[in-house]
């Protein structure tokens, strides 16, 4: 197993990543439909296919409306639209990652003619070809260019799951306060004490599943993203190793020809 590259290495630590990562192929490298010519992006539109038609199905069973009216805090509808969010930046950038993958193969398969490739395998490649270049530095600009922008999506799907951890808290101090102003049970009011209770603990519980099921969905995309950047970079380093030149040797006796 590889090491985790100094920019990743927080993500793992964080309770999505660690919940996506033993699902079967998500931290597997990437695949064969991800390196045809913008297959990560097509990839990520059959993904959100699935979820926009799942929440086509849910809209049609009235469960949006139910969980809108269920929560009066807004932190579902909250964490909807910043999955939503999160969603689209991942579509783009998986755009620019397949875009950069492109330009990559390009200059690999135009290695022998009289290129200008662009990119940022090129930029690094031309980078370490100057004169007493410090290949580390541009190895740290070409993983900030690949996993950079990752961490501020990292960041945004454990908020996901912080506001439903909030929601939840919000929930159980709405019934405690509930049950603290019950200074004795009156049989009359049990449907009023009942409703009460109940829509602090709906609360909880729909904030807290709203929550994780975002966390996981959008670390789904994220892990995706974060293969396919580390194949990149490690497709971009193994262009750049090629074998020195041997330098021509002197014959042993003057300019006789080796030879019997």
């Amino acid at each position: 197993m590889n090491p985790p590259t100094p920019a990743s290495a927080p993500h793992h630590r964080m309770l999505g990543a660690s919940l996506v990562s033993r699902i079967p192929g998500a931290s597997h490298g990437t695949l064969a439909l991800e390196r045809m010519e913008h297959g990560l992006f097509l990839l990520w539109l059959a993904y959100m296919g699935l979820l926009v038609f799942g929440a086509l199905l849910l809209w049609q069973a009235g469960a949006w409306h139910r969980l809108v009216d269920a929560d009066p805090t807004g932190l579902t509808v909250t964490i909807v639209l910043l999955f939503i969010g999160c969603s689209v930046w991942a579509g783009r950038r998986a755009w620019v990652l397949g875009w950069q993958r492109q330009r990559l193969d390009a200059q690999l398969a135009a290695a022998h003619h009289p290129t200008s490739p662009t990119g940022w395998s090129a930029e690094y490649h031309q980078g370490c070809a100057l004169p007493g270049a410090d290949h580390s530095i541009w190895l740290q600009v070409l993983g900030e260019r690949a996993h950079g922008p990752h961490e501020m999506a990292w960041w945004l799907n454990g908020i996901q799951l912080k506001l439903g951890l909030l929601g939840k808290v919000i929930g159980f101090s709405i019934l405690a306060l509930q049950l603290g102003q019950m200074d004795s049970f009156d049989a009359s009011q049990s449907s009023l004490l009942l409703k009460n209770l109940t829509g602090g603990l709906g609360i909880a519980l729909l904030t807290t599943v709203t929550g994780l099921t975002g966390n996981i969905l959008l670390g789904l995309q994220l892990m995706r993203l974060d293969r396919f950047a580390d194949a990149l970079v490690a497709d971009t380093l193994a262009a750049g190793l090629t074998p020195p030149a041997t330098p021509p040797q002197e014959p042993p006796h003057g300019d006789r020809p080796r030879g019997p």
